[in-house]
């Protein structure tokens, strides 16, 4: 039997994200006491645009030279990047074969404004979980630890700067012919590709 797992919270998580999920579902702990870490997945996704690899970014309020907690990171509204994001998810997957099923539930996330990340990128894994066909339930962490002995600890594993171990298969991707199968990117471009059988790929 899998040992349970931590695991933060990222926007539109990647491949890897959920593969582990799945794996660890019977005993699912949800960081929420740690200290927002930059340059991660947590306001990050990354997509299959028609030249290839492209960063979404939720941009966040910058806070004081102290560590913010997690919880109270604030998501800025500077300038559209929802309007931005939208705009890049129907370029890039517009022509998929599934992208119609699903935008109507997720154009929301880019329409109504959240004041937190950590809310936002949690209704969006509960919408993903839905889109999946899959019901995890989850606690959370009481309080921040470094470590987790007796847990696999997903914080800093998946990160856009370390590979993953996983071996993934290819699947079709709306510009393959043109960049190639790019692997592991945001659980979006596994289901705007492949829909009702995305489960069965992770």
């Amino acid at each position: 039997m899998e040992k349970g797992a931590v695991f933060p919270l990222f926007y539109l998580p990647n491949i890897e994200y959920f593969n582990k999920i799945l794996k660890h579902k019977d005993n699912l702990i949800i960081e929420n006491a740690e200290n927002f870490r930059k340059q991660s997945y947590r306001n990050r996704a990354t997509i299959h645009s028609p030249n290839g690899t492209l960063d979404l970014i939720v941009p966040v309020i910058r806070g004081s030279k102290n560590h913010t907690l997690v919880k109270n990171v604030k998501i800025s509204y500077d300038f559209k990047w929802q309007r931005l994001h939208w705009l890049s998810l129907q370029t890039s997957y517009r022509s998929s074969a599934y992208f119609e099923y699903y935008e109507d539930e997720l154009i929301t996330f880019y329409e109504k404004k959240w004041d937190f990340l950590y809310d936002y990128n949690e209704e969006l894994l509960h919408l993903i979980f839905r889109f999946l066909k899959i019901n995890i339930t989850y606690t959370y962490t009481n309080s921040f630890q470094t470590t987790y002995p007796e847990l696999e600890d997903f914080r800093e594993s998946i990160h856009p700067k370390h590979d993953s171990e996983i071996n993934f298969k290819p699947y079709f991707q709306v510009f393959e012919e043109r960049n190639g199968f790019l692997p592991n990117l945001s659980i979006v471009d596994l289901i705007f590709n492949q829909g009702p059988q995305s489960i069965k790929y992770l």
